[in-house]
């Protein structure tokens, strides 16, 4: 009896055992944990020919929100710009002055042809090559060349071809009904392009490897404003005159209490503000906070009297320069009004000498 109850027992365990068992199948799958709280599929069954386990898919990476791109009237975009300055072709001669002959020329570059005169001198070349910039002539009174008379004169007389671009809006350039809105600041655009053009001529006495910048008055903020935003594009600069680094200041000292440009002034008014209401947008449209980019040396002269730019103007710049370690030279002429009478010979010379250190 006592057997059969053990035998009954036992038959009763293996009853139970079979009943709770699982059925036979794939193992479970592993439970793998990832950002989204998601599991792994089954995981695949050891065997000398197996593979590893891949390993989960990283999570993506999160968007990054590009950089806005600065306003279209500032230093950054200027200095973001794709230049294209090309096309550089003689037109008629002018004259031959004796030991150089004068060209109206014409260039390419923004979408424009802009129109000046160029001085060659006289013999075989390649020579170096100067592109001025003048100050504000009336665009509806203004004539090929005009401005800067004398310094286009001497310095083709001391062997420099002397590039006087004329600027969009003036002589026989194309228009822009932008450019007063624009602060002006197409002007430095033109004059780049200027350089652009003589590097990429084929025309045979142009040294493209030896280039320098000269501007007087506005062209001298034209002169800094390009320097800013084409670091190493020129070997070495000159301003006379020149109206302040600080947009705002030109504003004030031109544009505020001027009949002629009061629907300009209106229009910049509701475009970015003015200077007292914006003040960050009127320092981005100016070279002097973007002094670390030069890297030209400078010459800078300024006459004492000068009641059109005072002379303030050109210290402040001058120290600016300075502060961030730069090659500038302030040349002061006692006496001296806007347009420089008495020292221009002085100067002129002063001038002759810098670009011939620096050009060479």
């Amino acid at each position: 009896m006592r057997r059969a109850g053990c035998a009954l027992s036992w038959v009763l365990l293996l009853t139970v055992a079979a009943c709770t068992a699982a059925p036979p199948g794939p193992p479970p799958p592993t439970a793998t944990s990832s950002a989204t709280g998601s599991s792994t599929g089954p995981a695949p069954t050891a065997s000398a020919t197996s593979s590893p386990s891949p390993s989960p898919s990283p999570s993506p990476a999160r968007p990054t929100t590009p950089p806005e791109p600065p306003n279209p009237v500032s230093i950054a975009a200027l200095a973001q710009k794709k230049y294209d300055g090309r096309d550089l072709e003689l037109g008629r001669t002018l004259g031959d002055f004796g030991s150089y002959t004068r060209y109206l020329v014409t260039y390419r570059g923004d979408g424009l042809t802009i129109s000046g005169v160029m001085n060659v001198p006289d013999g075989k070349g390649p020579f170096p090559v100067l592109v001025l910039n003048h100050g504000y002539i009336d665009p509806d009174a203004y004539f090929p060349g005009q401005g800067m008379p004398r310094e286009q004169d001497h310095l083709a007389r001391q062997g420099y071809v002397v590039l006087h671009t004329d600027y969009r809006n003036h002589a026989g350039s194309d228009s822009d009904d932008d450019v007063d809105h624009e602060l002006r600041l197409p002007y430095a655009v033109d004059t780049i392009n200027a350089v652009k053009a003589v590097k990429a001529s084929k025309l045979p006495f142009l040294d493209g490897d030896r280039v320098g910048w000269l501007g007087r008055s506005m062209g001298g903020n034209v002169t800094l404003t390009a320097l800013v935003a084409q670091p190493g594009l020129v070997d070495a600069a000159v301003v006379y005159a020149s109206t302040s680094s600080l947009a705002a200041d030109n504003w004030r000292q031109f544009y505020r209490d001027s009949a002629d440009r009061r629907q300009v002034n209106r229009r910049i008014d509701r475009t970015y503000g003015l200077p007292e209401d914006s003040p960050a947008f009127w320092r981005a449209a100016s070279p002097r906070p973007y002094f670390d980019r030069v890297t030209e040396p400078l010459l800078v002269h300024h006459g004492t009297e000068d009641d059109t730019c005072p002379i303030s103007w050109s210290r402040a710049t001058v120290a600016a320069l300075q502060k961030e370690g730069k090659d500038v030279t302030l040349r002061t002429y006692r006496g001296e009004g806007h347009t420089f009478e008495g020292q221009w010979q002085t100067s002129i010379e002063r001038t002759t000498r810098f670009f011939d250190e620096h050009l060479d």
